[in-house]
């Protein structure tokens, strides 16, 4: 079996009266890829955001390759070699981009910061030929460069400080169709190169059908169904996840019908 390159145990967060991460739990496999999916407020998004770093667990643990990740970090060091372990691509990689400096420059940034007194040019070309564009695109800046062309560069951005896992929070969404499924292509790519080890936040079970392993269902921050994909999407026990299948848009489909279920669930 491959080992865990990240393991959550029992994470809890709460704001006031809300439970919006409540005894959350999964392992991610060496080169492996798990989906969460829920509605907005289900809690998948906050769970990330403790993955990563950028919230803290009130109670619980989340460990990389085996070594629990600090609550709290000191210095400029400890906070590098953190987000080292595990990058985020998110949904708008327009706002996560500088806008003054060119794509490539975005990489060589990133790298002189966590591996400084070192020649990287060698490495940005790599970087640039694993996500597929050319040196007139990163020459560009942000603003001339198009959706899917920006996120392949959040994408190599997230990949130059070679993650242990990669957290991708809707990261298609905004995406046309055909451009989805270019990127998608990529990091399944990417995943068969590498040992890297994905977390898609999603609620689009289409990507999840596409790109993951392993499926967990979110509701009110709780996981309520977990499993293989294919077996999860094809025969789900929970009625949560039933409707999330059923209010996918489909000849015949009643939505009237489903948000009356949504009501009475």
């Amino acid at each position: 079996m491959p080992e865990h390159v990240l393991e959550v145990t029992d994470i809890r967060r709460a704001y006031g009266a809300v439970r919006a991460v409540d005894g959350v739990s999964f392992t991610v496999p060496e080169g492996g890829s798990l989906g969460i999916v829920g509605e907005s407020g289900s809690g998948k998004t906050t769970t990330a955001r403790i993955v990563v770093g950028l919230e803290q667990a009130d109670e619980g643990e989340v460990r990389v390759r085996g070594r629990a990740r600090p609550r709290r970090v000191r210095g400029r060091a400890q906070r590098l070699a953190r987000a080292r372990d595990v990058q985020m691509v998110f949904q708008d990689p327009y706002l996560s981009l500088d806008p003054r400096i060119s794509a490539q420059a975005v990489l060589r940034e990133t790298l002189r910061l966590h591996f400084p007194h070192t020649d990287h040019t060698r490495r940005v070309t790599e970087l640039l030929d694993q996500v597929g564009l050319g040196m007139r695109a990163a020459e560009a800046l942000p603003r001339h460069l198009s959706g899917g062309q920006r996120q392949r560069i959040a994408i190599a951005r997230a990949l130059a400080v070679e993650p242990a896992v990669l957290v991708l929070d809707e990261s298609v969404a905004a995406l046309d169709v055909s451009v989805q499924a270019q990127i998608l292509n990529l990091l399944a790519d990417i995943r068969e190169q590498t040992s890297i080890g994905y977390l898609f936040i999603t609620h689009d079970l289409g990507v999840v059908r596409r790109v993951t392993d392993e499926v967990i269902v979110m509701r009110h921050g709780a996981v309520v169904e977990s499993g293989a994909t294919a077996e999860v999407l094809a025969a789900p026990q929970h009625p949560y996840t039933r409707l999330l299948l059923e209010s996918v848009p489909r000849p015949g489909w009643d939505p009237e019908r489903i948000a009356t279920a949504r009501r009475v669930l």
